[in-house]
């Protein structure tokens, strides 16, 4: 939008004029950068006299002159189009041809939002605002940010502005409580506290209170806690006040509830908005562009903590409330328009609006989650501690909550929203109950009252209609407003769910939930985002993310106009396709994308209709599938119209038939009965997708495919539900956009299509014939081709996107630098368009690298001559096969001819690297600062940065590492930005496959270790695309080394085509697939919970690295070099300890490791392995033995009550300590805490790698069993469980060692304090005041029992009894989920309570699933339970005899060189391999025995024979045997470079134009042609596997192993015993036969 055709102005057309209204700040609206009530061109008026330019007399005010001289009579406004005569007589109700009176009050006394508005300007500034800030030239942001402080700091009422000018110094001191208690009283009355202080003050007041709750709840008790002492104020508390300050100081609660009341707060509560847009002070008051209130315009008035996390955050918060500051001025002229049916008018400040919301989303990225990007850093787990501060003072106060800021609110009442069903939607209203007076009118307003979308769709004006539905997208689209602020959300909650915060708004981590809390809440907000699009979408049956990417992003429709040559190229391989957009509302700006659903051309149709005999049924209706359905409704809605009905024309025209999917092929495959040769030639191809169309598959299927088998395959006599099924809907390609127009509505878009070109696979093809993309192809079709001349029928359905990382920056004049490969010049066209034609003598520069091929293919030259002759752009060009070049000369302003080798772009970059490194480089390390772009494909992109690197290492730095540190500095800042498009590229699919294990060991938390996800099905190595990440290193970090598809899905980045691109840069091999366990579902639900186990320590390892670094510390050599450098020191604050962040956070990080024993690792999940391993080990057992088994429970038990666990319990409990008395004692202990922490901390972390390093061996041992040579799937079952409960063994026996060694450290070392002596004393009168330092004092008891019993003096295993007791026990204790608050309130409170064992959502959410699963297994399996809880026992026989008995019965049946026990993990700290198979290698020949009828020990011994055979691991690329490998997993790691498959530890796996049915069938005439026999045409209005599996009693009648230990042991059959009476309440149970048949385990 430009001045030029500004309506009110009348200067359209006119070269050199000005607008005539003026602009002086801190004037009147009318000579603010607003303009006039309405103007659609806020901030780019120029000065001027309004007076003169309108003839106002002087003296008299312009606004209300100008309003005067635009008033119509209510007869000109309301019967503006009286009826006709004839329409008069059609009427019956002849009272309706009269207006309503609610039309006549309003026009009579304004549109209700304008006075609303006007109200509150008006008597605003002498009431302080106490109805809320709403203006027109502010929004709902405070016209003075500074008037209220400082009133405040005139009043007495300053003592509460000074204490939070010194909060942050207290909290770090831990002395807030004893300074609030301290404050006096100071009454907020009006003779005391002026209006104008008001907002100060309850901002003020709620801040000390709730970080009074705050303290009082986490006062150094709430974790590990032997002697707990508490702080008692000796001041008044107000309890009397209300529930909200119980406990609080009378001091500050009086005031606190005297000013909520006077702004109209019944209740006191401390609100989002009160925290922050009402909380920050404006550096610049005069720096409007394009509004006040940005982040780098605003300081923290009263930071809570002072950290620069709570900081940045709450800015960022405070910029994206303020990125609406027009919004409500637009929005109440929207209304004054509809009243007054101004269609131009309302379209003009509809457009406004849409731009206001446009901009909105960039406000999210000021919260950067990127450690480099300096004072914009939130760290996801510090801001766990404003997420618990932010808790109301009671159940009945409204909570903090992002609906609070107006532009939701508003925004749901201007687009008409109908449905508040979801949680969100009923916080929503309950939190709108609660807004300022001005809020709640203005918002009533706009939704009761000439309702801008009724009008719009009334006036059925298309351009209305699509500015509307622009608006629509722009706020609550998936890539506007509200997309954005989810996936932020999602990103940001799943940090803190991993590392602390328990619960979430809606209490989506409550244990009966079926997704983890962050997913819970991400769901919620997709709830909300359909509810607001129902309205405009109907009833959405699928997520918000799930309709990116796909045809629901194509809104509008467009035709191609034109296409033009833009270089010397003949072939025209690089066009400019130009497309109508004339009526349809779109606009965009400089970056954004287009958005395409392709179509197919004629010729792969004509392929298709032919092979399939099609011809005659173009025309005819085909049963849709789902999607087919969707697409259909889709259709209908955009041309707002009823459904259509698709036809086979619509399905060939739309569908997807190029390239040729492995799903595709498959379908034919299916279809063909796997008749067809060349289908099959096809699925055997190494690589996909295959180059080629469905119509070249089915030209070359129907040759050599049966006929019967065709015809019955493609039944062309029903509904052609075949066809839909078949071919699924096509996706859109995106395209930048390479034009800027300063139109209203632009009528045209151009776009730089570059056309992509492939060989046809040699399957399909034997004439190397070269076809076309499908989009690209048909935008830019060859120029020889029938394509250009076939006149086009259908529309394109368009869309446009705005991706938030690339556009241009706010600053005009920042440096920009534009890097360019073939068609990635674009966007960059769009760029300098812009910067130039608006450029004044304060631009920036402009500067573009380009490479090319050759001189033909420099797109447009002629136009970027023009701009480097005038001195406006700098070009600097790269031809790579051609030595014709062209050199930018500055002195003479032109590009100039030169010979010189041919050259790619990096060697471009570099011989300009000197400026190009001054660029790149920050202001803050001495650079420009300059904003860089990179377009191209992802080979571009690997060179530009290639030539970067060199350049920054050859100008600015030492070393490659600084260079990639200034480069992710850029990035941080996001200074650097990527438009990296898909370029195709088929991957192999025979290339070596990861395990899961394999996968696990690749977290990259260790310097120089690399990091690898998984995503559906392949691994990327993404260590180096970290840094560079958009949404913060810390999203991919939590999710390293295990599967993220689910979170890719979420995020949107399945349907992504750049994702998509950039991960084929990334790819390393496939995932190994979960092996076939088909035969025995036992087995496969045992993978399923090992793998979700293995998932859970690399989750949790990952999850406490965040947290291990920040207590760590930064070191020059430490592991923060990569991620975390500038991160700030949490031990201390201006030369002090900083007890509210470095001491609490390793306080609350080791007590939630040590008061849950690790329960993530060690607690249900673990139990509920225990549980099932040990029912299968027992159930395999012989009837009447004594099965012993490891006792891991109890290794876990006793080591958490082990003396070395209560050590190390009081050990953390004396650094809570230091929290609750607050820096009296610190003082003398700062040195010992950090030393004691980062040692605790390098303990913990070595232990969760040793316990993955464990689950990486169990999951390797699933493959290596099903490997193994074995009579039945039961005994691979039994041999699996009792080498993973050895496994398990192993890792609780880690936990006393962990134990052991932490109970070695101390926090009192007063050798390395800096006052050695005050230490000692400190240690002295601690001792005194507890009475241990009195030893003879205290009470000896003789003969007591020790509490804990070393697991070498425990009896060697325990029986299943043992087990069940346990598991109950647990199960009994567990503790009970809370009953779900019934109000909004209480949901709210629950959030931030501290539960007894504070563990973090995502170890909540497991144990509480892990705990339920254990429940359903006993009940599901308690018959067999109970059976094998009341076997006789027999005394004696340990798990280490069961193995011997086995070693016996082997050596009795094949001789001494034939035993063989089963595998048995090594020692913890020993050598890899165990005694017994040390030294073992190569393949074994060993022979088995058949027969069913064998016996259990000789069929494990046929396992163990089987695993000598020479079947290694797939992680391993030795030829180890099968028991070797099992053993060795626990050895050193073997690694090697990364492109090695062996060190990756991978295994192999202008002429007249043509019509377009005329054209069809000539292109069928000369393809093969299915022939129809004597079928005939339908009527065109004619339209519309399971298996067995073995169930557990048919498992029961199998014949079983009889033979019990006993008998093995004794060498006589199993003896009787005398039943013994059991405390096991299973066996109080009547229970059936002793003989009864064993029931397999129900997972």
């Amino acid at each position: 939008m430009s001045a030029q055709s500004c309506p009110v102005s009348g200067m359209a057309g006119r070269q050199g004029r000005q607008c005539p209204v003026g602009s002086v700040a801190g004037g009147s609206r009318s000579s603010s950068r607003m303009g006039p009530r309405g103007c659609a061109f806020s901030g780019s008026c120029q000065p001027g006299d309004i007076h003169a330019a309108f003839d106002i007399p002087r003296g008299v005010d312009a606004e209300e002159w100008l309003r005067m001289r635009e008033r119509k009579s209510i007869n000109d406004i309301l019967y503006s189009n009286m009826p006709s005569v004839r329409e008069i007589n059609a009427t019956k109700d002849f009272d309706s041809l009269n207006a309503s009176e609610q039309d006549l009050l309003a026009v009579a006394l304004g549109a209700p939002a304008r006075q609303v508005m006007i109200r509150a300007e008006e008597i605003g500034q002498a009431t302080g605002w106490k109805d809320g800030y709403l203006s027109a030239e502010h929004g709902f942001c405070p016209v003075d940010y500074n008037e209220s402080p400082g009133a405040l700091a005139n009043s007495p009422g300053r003592i509460w502005s000074d204490f939070c000018e010194r909060m942050p110094g207290c909290t770090a001191r831990g002395r807030v409580r004893e300074s609030i208690a301290a404050l006096p009283l100071v009454q907020g009355t009006e003779d005391v506290i002026p209006d104008r202080a008001l907002w100060a003050a309850v901002v003020a007041l709620g801040i000390i209170c709730s970080i009074y709750r705050y303290e009082e709840k986490h006062d150094g008790n709430e974790g590990v806690s032997v002697n707990p002492s508490t702080f008692k104020p000796t001041c008044e508390m107000g309890d009397d006040l209300g529930e909200e300050f119980v406990g609080i100081p009378r001091c500050v609660a009086i005031p606190y509830f005297q000013v909520s009341r006077r702004l109209g707060r019944p209740i006191p509560h401390l609100t989002f908005v009160d925290q922050s847009s009402y909380n920050v002070k404006i550096k610049d008051p005069t720096s409007t562009y394009p509004y006040i209130g940005r982040f780098d315009n605003m300081e923290m008035l009263w930071p809570v903590f002072g950290e620069r996390t709570d900081i940045a955050f709450l800015k960022g918060c405070a910029d994206t409330s303020a990125s609406f500051q027009h919004g409500a001025d637009a929005i109440a002229s929207c209304q004054e328009h509809v009243m007054n049916r101004n269609v131009e008018g309302l379209l003009r400040e509809m457009i406004r609006l849409k731009e206001i919301l446009e901009r909105m989303p960039n406000a999210f990225h000021t919260i950067n989650p990127n450690p480099n990007s300096g004072e914009n850093y939130v760290s996801g787990h510090q801001w766990v501690r404003w997420a618990k501060f932010s808790a109301p003072l009671s159940k009945r106060c409204p909570a903090s909550s992002g609906l609070q800021f107006p532009p939701f609110l508003v925004m749901d009442a201007f687009l008409g929203r109908k449905k508040y069903a979801s949680f969100l939607g009923a916080e929503g209203l309950h939190l709108r109950a609660w807004l300022p007076s001005n809020h709640r009118a203005f918002i009533a307003a706009i939704e009761y009252h000439y309702r801008i979308p009724e009008f719009v769709q009334q006036s059925g004006d298309p351009r209305l209609m699509g500015v509307l539905d622009g608006i629509v997208e722009a706020y609550t689209g998936e890539r506007g407003f509200m997309g954005t602020h989810r996936y932020k959300v999602f990103g940001l909650l799943e940090i803190a769910g991993k590392t602390g915060r328990s619960e979430t708004n809606g209490l989506s981590g409550a244990p009966d939930a079926n997704t983890r809390p962050w997913e819970e809440t991400h769901k919620q907000f997709s709830e909300a985002m359909k509810e607001r699009l129902e309205p405009y979408r109907g009833n959405i049956s699928v997520e918000p993310h799930e309709m990116r990417g796909t045809f629901e992003e194509c809104r509008y429709r467009a035709r191609v106009l034109s296409r033009s040559f833009i270089d010397a190229d003949p072939n025209r391989s690089i066009a400019m396709v130009t497309l109508g957009i004339h009526n349809t509302g779109i606009t965009f700006q400089p970056g954004d994308r287009l958005a395409i659903m392709p179509l197919n051309s004629w010729a792969e149709c004509a392929k298709v209709a032919a092979a399939l005999g099609l011809a005659d049924y173009l025309d005819y209706r085909v049963a849709l599938t789902p999607k087919w359905e969707r697409f259909g409704q889709h259709l209908g809605s955009v041309s707002h119209t009823s459904t259509p009905q698709l036809t086979v024309k619509d399905i060939l025209r739309r569908g997807h038939l190029s390239p040729i999917t492995k799903e595709l092929a498959l379908k034919v495959h299916d279809l063909l009965r796997a008749s067809s040769n060349t289908v099959l030639r096809v699925l055997a191809t190494n690589e996909w997708p295959v180059w080629g169309s469905l119509g070249d598959l089915l030209q070359g299927a129907v040759t050599d495919t049966n006929p019967h088998i065709w015809d019955r395959a493609f039944d062309l006599t029903g509904d052609f539900a075949w066809l839909a099924d078949l071919i699924p809907v096509e996706v859109p390609r995106t395209y930048s956009i390479s034009t800027h127009s300063q139109e209203l509505l632009p009528s045209t878009v151009d776009l730089t299509i570059s056309r992509a070109e492939y060989k046809v696979s040699s399957i399909l093809s034997q004439n190397d014939d070269i076809c076309a993309g499908v989009a690209s192809g048909y935008l830019n079709p060859f120029v020889s081709s029938n394509e250009e001349l076939i006149e086009s029928e259908e529309d394109l359905l368009i869309g446009v996107s705005r991706p938030l990382n690339f556009q241009l920056p706010l600053e005009r004049t920042a440096p920009c630098a534009y890097f360019a490969g073939g068609s990635g010049i674009a966007p960059f066209r769009s760029f300098w368009q812009a910067r130039l034609n608006s450029r004044n003598s304060a631009a920036g520069r402009d500067v573009l690298y380009l490479g090319v091929q050759s001189r033909e293919k420099f797109c447009y030259e002629e136009e970027l001559r023009d701009y480097v002759e005038a001195g406006l752009m700098e070009v600097h060009l790269a031809f790579s096969r051609d030595n014709r070049g062209l050199v930018y000369d500055r002195r003479a302003q032109d590009l100039v001819e030169k010979e010189m080798p041919p050259r790619y772009i990096d060697a471009l970059i570099v011989e300009q690297g000197a400026s190009i490194s001054e660029l790149v480089m920050s202001k803050k390390q001495g650079g420009l600062g300059g904003y860089i772009y990179v377009c191209g494909s992802v080979a571009v992109f690997d060179s530009v940065m290639n030539g970067i690197r060199k350049a920054i290492y050859n100008y600015c730095s030492a070393t490659m590492e600084t260079s990639e540190m200034i480069i992710n500095k850029a990035f941080a800042e996001r200074r650097f930005m990527l438009d990296v498009f898909m370029t195709p590229k088929p991957l192999p699919c025979n290339l070596p496959t990861i395990p899961l294990s394999q996968l696990a060991r690749h977290t990259g938390h260790r310097p120089g270790s690399r990091m690898w996800i998984g995503v559906h099905g392949s691994v990327y190595d993404v260590t180096d695309f970290v840094p560079m990440h958009p949404g913060g290193n810390f999203i991919i970090k939590s999710n390293a080394g295990v599967d993220c598809s689910k979170s890719f899905d979420n995020l949107a980045h399945t349907n992504n085509p750049e994702v998509s691109s950039l991960l084929t840069k990334y790819f390393v091999a496939q995932l190994t697939p979960k092996p076939d366990f088909h035969t025995c579902p036992e087995l496969s639900d045992l993978y399923d919970l090992w793998a979700a186990y293995l998932r859970t320590t690399v989750e949790t390892l990952v999850a406490h690295q965040f947290e291990m670094y920040d207590i760590l510390g930064s070191t020059e050599n430490g592991t923060s070099d990569r991620f975390l450098r500038g991160s700030e020191d949490v031990w201390s604050r201006e030369n002090l300890t900083n007890i509210g962040l470095g001491v609490r956070m390793f306080y609350h990080y080791q007590s939630r490791l040590l008061q849950g024993g690790f329960s993530a690792l060690f607690g249900p999940k673990l139990q509920e392995l225990v549980l099932k391993l040990s029912f299968t080990l027992a159930d395999a057992a012989a009837i009447g033995s004594d099965m012993r088994l490891p006792d891991v429970l109890g290794i876990i038990a006793r080591a958490k009550q082990s003396p070395d666990a209560v050590a190390t319990s009081q050990e953390v409990a004396q650094v809570g300590q230091f929290v609750c008395e607050s820096s009296s004692n610190v003082r003398f202990a700062e040195r010992g805490i950090s030393r004691y922490a980062a040692k605790s901390v390098e303990l913990d972390i070595e232990l969760l790698e040793d316990i993955r390093e464990e689950a990486c061996h169990g999951m390797d041992a699933f493959e290596s069993v099903m490997a193994m040579e074995a009579s039945d799937d039961e005994h691979r079952l039994t041999f699996l469980s009792t080498f993973l409960m050895q496994t398990l063994e192993r890792m609780a026996k880690r936990l006393e060692i962990f134990y052991a060694k932490l109970a070695q450290h101390k926090v009192y070392q007063p050798e390395i304090e800096r006052n050695p002596a005050r230490s000692r004393w400190l240690l002295v009168r601690r001792r005194i005041r507890d009475g241990s330092f009195f030893i003879l004092s205290q009470e000896t008891v003789l003969g007591a029992a020790p509490a804990y019993v070393a697991a070498q003096n425990q009896q060697s295993g325990v029986d299943f009894d043992s087990v069940m007791s346990r598991i109950q026990a647990s199960i009994r204790n567990a503790p009970r989920p809370s009953p779900v608050p019934q109000t909004l309130n209480a949901m709210h409170l629950a959030r931030a309570s501290t539960p007894p064992v504070e563990t973090n959502a995502m170890a909540t959410h497991g144990n509480n699933s892990a705990m339920h699963a254990m429940s359903d297994f006993i009940d599901k399996n308690v018959r067999s339970i109970r059976r094998l809880s009341r076997m006789p026992p027999m005394p004696g026989l340990t798990f280490e005899q069961l193995q011997a008995a086995v070693e016996q019965q082997q050596y009795h049946q094949h001789g001494e060189g034939m035993a063989r026990r089963p595998p048995s993990p090594p020692s913890s700290r020993g050598s890899s391999l165990s005694p017994s198979y040390r030294g073992t290698s190569g393949a074994q020949n060993m022979h088995t025995t058949g027969g069913g009828g064998a016996s259990r020990a000789s069929s494990r011994d046929r396992m163990m024979m089987a695993s000598q055979r020479g079947r290694t691991l797939n992680t391993r690329s030795s030829q180890s045997s099968m028991a070797g490998a099992i053993n060795m997993m626990h050895g050193p790691d073997m690694t090697s470079g990364a492109g090695s498959a062996a060190g990756l530890g991978i295994r192999s796996s202008h002429q007249q134009p043509l019509d377009a049915n005329t054209a069809l069938n000539a292109m069928m005439g000369k393809l093969n042609v299915r022939s129809r026999g004597n079928s005939m045409p339908p009527l065109p209005e004619m339209g519309a596997a399971t298996g067995s599996r073995v169930s557990s009693d048919e498992r029961m009648r199998a014949p079983m192993w009889t033979m019990s230990v006993r008998s093995v042991t004794q060498g006589g059959p199993a003896q009787g015993h005398a039943s013994k009476l059991s405390t096991n309440s299973l066996r109080t149970f009547r229970l059936g036969s002793d003989r009864s048949a064993r029931v397999a385990p129900t997972f």
